[in-house]
């Protein structure tokens, strides 16, 4: 693979090398503002997801409800057809760098939560950037919880059992999240879990020197996706914790917390320093950095040795914390 940076860098995990190669002798992905609204749209119609959902013993339902400022967002709620009473509830953040992704993409990652456990999916439409940018997103992710909470009989959800999901842009979203339910003294989250967060604006890791224009999620996106959501504002002192939780310097008082990356990815030393900081402030973090993985190796290559660890260590946890609540 062509390097773009004389820094040393540990080395990708030999299974994701033939992936990365061929990536990269496509050509450079470098993204733009017209390429957004495709990357917006599902890969199916929604006919065909829910027709694959009810295959898999699954259904769903959309709910409006008031997101930022009042204005009307959609909730997914996805549960096992013919579930009854109260269950836990898996709040899931969909990634996207803030810009793109779809709340109803990647569902079939959620099927051992919602068969297994038995829990009920809820998935927010938050709006994205650039046309919304900071503080719209995170904003409706927690209106979104709140409304969650508030109908939790409706919802058929144990208000007490809800877990904050995000991976990427949206772990970061599920980070802030968790900190507007702490200060404002909103609903009681039993955990988060952050795979692969996108935390700091600020640009300043060495992991962010390291993969720039090397791995998937490079530098040069990460920049691009702070930029749509803070604008001129990006790396500056008029950023809210909420928009970049790796600015927080009070954790305390935080749900525990799953906190994963890859040694080979942009978010690897933002990532490592959050759950370092959550232990410093007397919270309960499992931190895991999955050797030689870059960012999203688990969702592109799922079959992959490194991918299966990453996928029953999270496993193993949500299981824990989940049977722990009940």
């Amino acid at each position: 693979m062509p390097e773009t940076t004389t820094l040393p860098r540990p080395p990708f995990d030999p299974e994701f090398v033939p992936f990365l190669t061929a990536m990269d002798e496509r050509g450079r992905f470098h993204l733009t503002t017209e390429m957004l609204p495709p990357m917006r749209q599902l890969d199916m119609t929604e006919v065909q997801l829910d027709e694959g959902l009810h295959a898999r013993g699954l259904e769903r339902r959309s709910i409006t409800v008031p997101g930022h400022l009042g204005d009307p967002i959609t909730l997914a709620v996805i549960q096992r057809i013919g579930r009854t009473g109260p269950a836990a509830c898996a709040y899931a953040i969909h990634g996207g760098g803030m810009m793109f992704g779809h709340h109803l993409g990647n569902l079939d990652s959620y099927d051992e939560w919602l068969l297994v456990h038995d829990v009920v999916l809820v998935s927010p439409d938050y709006r994205l950037a650039p046309e919304h940018p900071d503080p719209y997103p995170v904003e409706d992710c927690y209106a979104g919880l709140v409304w969650t909470a508030e109908h939790a009989d409706e919802l058929g959800v144990d208000p007490n059992r809800i877990l904050i999901v995000g991976q990427s842009a949206g772990a970061g979203l599920a980070a802030g999240t968790a900190l507007l339910a702490r200060d404002r003294q909103g609903p009681g989250v039993i955990g988060q879990v952050l795979v692969s967060p996108m935390l700091d604006d600020r640009d300043a890791t060495l992991s962010a020197q390291q993969f720039d224009g090397v791995g998937v999620a490079d530098r040069e996106m990460t920049r691009f996706g702070w930029d749509a959501y803070l604008g001129d504002r990006r790396g500056g002192d008029d950023v809210s914790v909420y928009a970049a939780p790796g600015r927080a310097t009070d954790l305390a008082a935080l749900p525990p917390a799953y906190v994963d990356c890859g040694s080979t990815e942009v978010f690897r030393d933002e990532t490592v320093t959050f759950a370092s900081a959550l232990w410093a402030a007397g919270v309960q973090a499992e931190l895991h950095v999955w050797p030689g993985a870059f960012h999203g190796s688990t969702s592109m290559m799922p079959e992959a040795v490194l991918s299966q660890r990453a996928t029953q260590a999270l496993r193993e946890w949500t299981g824990r914390l989940l049977d722990s609540a009940v």
